[in-house]
Order: C-alpha cells, then structure tokens, then sequence
C-alpha cells in the first residue's frame, strides 16, 4: 500500500508544473559559462539546448498589464475572446504530457481505489475538499474577488477576478466537453461522467490564474491547495487516479489560455520540447537566471 500511495503522490506531483513566480529575462544570451542545464525527461543534463534557450529568453516581465476596462462586458467578451487563443502549441504539449501522465498512472485506477476507498482517515482527511472544490465555491470566490475591485475602483483586483472567473468558464467548457465524449464510467457506478475530473480541472484553473498576478509564494499555497482537492475525489470513490492527473492538465490549459495572450510575451511557466524529452522552464523574480525543470 505504501509503495502505491508513493505512486499516486509523484503522478499529481508531476502533474503541477512549477508554481514558482518569474522575473523578466531579456533576449540576451549569457556567457556559457553562467547558463542553467536543462533537465530532460530522460533524465539527463547537458548546456541548454537553442530550443530550450529560445524559450527561456522569451518569458515575460512580472503579471499581465490591466486592462482599460474590467466591467460585466469585458468579462463576458474576453471569455469568448480567449477561445480563440485556445488551439495553440504550447497547449497540445501540455495536454500530451497530461495524456500521457494519465495513461502511465491507469493500470494504478483499481489498486488506489482498492486502497484508499473505505480507509476512514484517508477519506476524513480528504472529505473537506469536495466542497472546496465545487464550482460553486471557486466561482463564488472568484465573485467576490472581482466584485471588491469593482466597488472599490482598483482595477488591478478585478482583473484577477476576471482571470479567475473566465479560466473557471473555459475549464468547464473543456471538461463537460470531455465528459461527454469519452463517456468513462465513475467508480462508484453513478454515472458516465468520470473522465476528466471537473474538481480537479477547476481547482488547478483557478492556480494557475493566480501563478500569472500573484508572487510565487502565494502561487504555492493555491496549487497545494489544487493538488488536495484533486486528490480527494479518489477516496470519495467518484473518480480514477488518471481521471485527477488529466484533469489537472486541462485546468492548467484553461488558466493559461485566459492569462498568456494579455502580456506581449508567453506565459512565465513554460513547457518547452528538447532533445530526448520535454522540460518546463521558469524563472524566478528574485533570480536572474533561468531554472529548467525537467519532466
């Protein structure tokens, strides 16, 4: 049982990318000798890649810029709006690395669920984060974000509020779509609606919106907070352990896709292809060079 629970950890683990927030890196390359190797999924390190680099080089100064306007109609333009930023090359990365994430942990879905189904504390610990993640209350707390900017006139607030609300809205949109196109059965028997997970889709949305305008160190609690509700829909017997990995990706292509295009670079956070793997970047404000982490 040990070794399975071990497992399930490193699947979510690798399933959150980096929730470190970044500082601006300029087009400049640095010396040789001063650049960061890059880790590959293979494992291996070597002198950063031009791929890798070229990435690197691109990541933008600080949160997105607040827009000239935060009211009702931009909110509801810009969900519309960031559909058309929906199909890019970045996103088919992350959802190949989630798809296959999710088909590396599948043969687990019945010994996880064997394991922790019916262990009481495993499911006392866990019980709390079926209402944290309820839509409702991530998208009543996005509401209240977005409606104290507004009462308030500080439309740095509402902008988050915004982001939060819109990478709530195309989270959805991406999982109710999947839902019932894949048609998996949950667990429990209640339904066909089990593939990918919508707590943890939404959960792992709302982190991801944060990492783009909140400091790292706040950017850790939020996906702390993703990972353990994504993790208690299994002892809650109402979804699979690939379902959650899944899941967490296509929150991670939601939050993404609101908050890339409002900067003039790519998102801080990056997935970058490189040889013999794939590797996500990022880059720290208090750090002037770059941190590869491979997959």
């Amino acid at each position: 049982m040990r070794s399975v629970l071990t497992v399930v950890v490193l699947a979510i683990a690798l399933a959150l990318p980096a929730s470190e927030r970044v500082h601006a890196q300029t087009n400049e390359r640095p010396p040789a000798s001063e650049r960061s190797p890059v880790v590959s999924a293979t494992g291996s390190s070597s002198g950063a890649p031009d791929e890798a680099e070229t990435y690197i080089a691109k990541q933008p100064a600080g949160p997105p810029p607040t827009p000239r306007h935060t009211g009702i109609k931009a909110l509801v333009t810009g969900i519309f709006t960031d559909l058309k930023y929906l199909p890019s090359k970045e996103n088919l990365i992350w959802a190949g690395t989630g798809g296959g994430l999710a088909l590396a942990v599948h043969p687990l879905d019945d010994d996880v669920n064997e394991a922790w189904v019916g262990n009481t504390a495993v499911e006392n610990f866990f019980k709390p984060g079926e209402i944290l993640g309820e839509l409702g209350t991530l998208l009543g707390s996005a509401s209240v974000v977005y409606a104290l900017g507004r009462i308030n006139d500080q439309p740095k607030v509402s902008h988050v509020g915004m982001d939060l609300i819109q990478s709530l809205a195309i989270s959805e949109m991406l999982t109710q779509a999947l839902k019932y196109t894949t048609r998996r059965e949950r667990p429990d028997g209640s339904g066909r609606t089990s593939f990918p997970s919508g707590h943890a889709a939404d959960t792992f949305a709302f982190a991801t919106a944060l990492e783009r305008h909140l400091d790292w160190r706040y950017s850790v609690p939020a996906y702390t907070f993703a990972s353990y509700v994504a993790m208690s829909r299994l002892p809650a017997n109402r979804h699979w352990l690939s379902d959650v990995v899944f899941g967490a990706s296509v929150g991670i292509i939601a939050g993404r896709t609101v908050t890339s295009h409002e900067a003039a670079h790519p998102y801080p956070v990056a997935v970058a292809l490189i040889p013999g793997g794939a590797a996500i970047v990022y880059v720290r404000r208090d750090r002037p060079a770059a941190i590869p982490h491979g997959l």
